[in-house]
């Protein structure tokens, strides 16, 4: 079984307080594009030496394999449910940067619940996948979603409470610079935005999210632009491109890919700013 393990982008991200066990909430809105990784999995023979996992394709991602989001979901399913697991070997072709805001660990991580929930013949419905993937990774259960219900979400809470939204189709432009983001030492900061709005889901439904008033944006994006030079001439280099596309760059997640809508631009002009772009860049769109 060969499996595409897609990114996603916010396209707004606000804290809108913390709880008393440290975690914060959030608000934002998440849509799945074209651009990620690809896991292929196969059955191994059982035998008493077989191991339960072998991964390949996930090497120096992770000081620990164990600490690997595939690893740590393989893991958690043959723990919960004994008697379906089955030694597997996984091979993760690895395309999204690290760090970078685009969510390839947790879509990898519920890539590898859902593959195996048909895989073990486990049976589990897409609310149970959820809750199992909320105590994996907050971003977990949105990729889940996407995979079963809606490709765009509201996203609140710590990441596992998921609202269907519609976005127009769109291209994006995004720019990958180099630099790693660690988002524990980013939310412990103590300038960070923690009192953003909770807006209602229907006045968000009327938000022109390409397009981004005064209301809107990414709580992390000063910090990041702050901390590195080169997200900071990365969203630049975006923001200079604002007056031909009329809609707003921005940060994604709270990683270091930028990254701009893009509505019909054409082909020669979307190879010239590849081209003059200050780090690697891509174009991406929706992945409905």
């Amino acid at each position: 079984m060969k499996r595409f393990s897609p990114a996603k982008l916010n396209l707004f991200l606000h804290i809108t307080g913390r709880r008393p066990n440290g975690y914060h909430n959030l608000q934002s809105v998440f849509c799945r594009v074209d651009f990620g990784d690809f896991l292929t999995f196969d059955k191994m023979a059982k035998s008493p030496n077989t191991p339960l996992l072998t991964l390949t394709g996930a090497d120096n991602l992770t000081d620990n394999v164990a600490d690997n989001l595939i690893y740590k979901a393989v893991h958690t399913l043959a723990r919960t449910f004994p008697d379906h697991a089955h030694p597997l070997h996984i091979h993760l072709d690895k395309h999204l940067p690290t760090g970078a805001g685009l969510g390839g660990g947790s879509s990898n991580c519920a890539t590898t619940l859902i593959s195996l929930n048909e895989l073990w013949d486990i049976g589990l419905s897409t609310d149970e996948l959820i809750n199992i993937g909320a105590t994996l990774g907050a971003d977990v259960p949105f990729f889940i979603f996407a995979h079963t219900h809606q490709t765009e979400a509201i996203v609140e809470g710590i990441g596992e409470q998921l609202f269907g939204i519609d976005l127009p189709n769109c291209e994006f432009l995004l720019l990958m610079p180099d630099a790693h983001i660690n988002t524990a030492q980013f939310f412990a900061k103590d300038e960070l935005k923690r009192d953003g709005i909770l807006y209602a889901h229907d006045e968000l439904a009327q938000v022109d999210f390409y397009q981004l008033d005064d209301r809107f944006g990414n709580v992390f994006e000063p910090l990041a632009t702050q901390f590195s030079p080169n997200i900071h001439t990365a969203l630049t280099y975006l923001k200079g491109l604002e007056d031909i596309t009329c809609t707003t760059a921005r940060m994604t997640g709270t990683g270091s890919v930028v990254f701009l809508p893009t509505p019909n631009i054409n082909d020669e002009t979307k190879h010239m700013w590849i081209k003059n772009a200050p780090c690697p860049a891509i174009f991406v769109k929706l992945f409905k």
